[in-house]
């Protein structure tokens, strides 16, 4: 097991950088570096990579707790915050490119879409649950809220169905992949509930007499 020194000096820069590598790439195809080109559609091209990998973020953030009791390895823990505050930035980033690029600051148009087309009010609703759970991810602020703070973060479990809901109803008709993300959010939502199920039975079991 890495201690927290290698932690902090080596693998969380790995990691962090790792995390960047989808944005850097696209941005090396945003301007045209080497043989690298964006598609017909760039603004559509930027949306969904985006998009993409802000639901993959989101299910990796999600799979650290699993991944930390069916190892027994602690440390993972330790890049929970990271990867969820990555989720954010690819969300917001995501956002964005719709908000300037997509829709060149049309708010009118904007709210429209949001009201009229559900998987932009699936998404934008998984847009503003995030924002509280990056503005209060630091020791600081969870030190403050105490127990309010584990339930404000257990929106994530609701932001994940939102984040493959607007992915699904996004892709219209090839569903293949949404599925795939689908099932992983249900194995690791499935994989909690379980957890609290038997916690609960063996607690009641200790408390039963005789």
């Amino acid at each position: 097991m890495p201690t927290l020194r290698q932690i902090r000096i080596v693998w969380k820069p790995i990691v962090f950088l790792g995390c960047l590598g989808p944005l850097i790439w696209l941005l090396l195809h945003v301007f045209a570096v080497g043989s690298l080109r964006l598609g017909p559609n760039p603004i559509e091209e930027i949306q969904d990579t985006m998009g993409i990998w802000a639901l993959r973020f989101i299910v990796a953030t999600l799979s650290i707790t699993p991944l930390r009791h069916l190892t027994g390895q602690v440390w993972l823990l330790q890049f929970r915050r990271m990867l969820g505050l990555f989720a954010f930035a690819y969300v917001a980033l995501h956002f964005l490119n719709y908000l300037v690029l997509d829709q060149t600051f049309d708010f009118a148009g904007i709210v429209e879409d949001i009201l009229k087309r559900p998987f932009i009010t699936v998404g934008f609703s998984a847009f503003l649950m995030l924002i509280p759970l990056a503005a209060t991810s630091t020791n600081g602020w969870r030190r403050k809220l105490g127990r309010r703070w584990r339930a404000l973060h257990r929106l994530v479990y609701v932001i994940g169905i939102f984040a493959c809901w607007h992915f699904f109803w996004q892709v219209k008709k090839d569903i293949g992949e949404p599925m795939i993300y689908i099932g992983i959010l249900t194995l690791l939502l499935g994989w909690r509930l379980w957890r609290r199920y038997a916690a609960t039975g063996a607690e009641a079991a200790r408390s039963s007499p005789g």
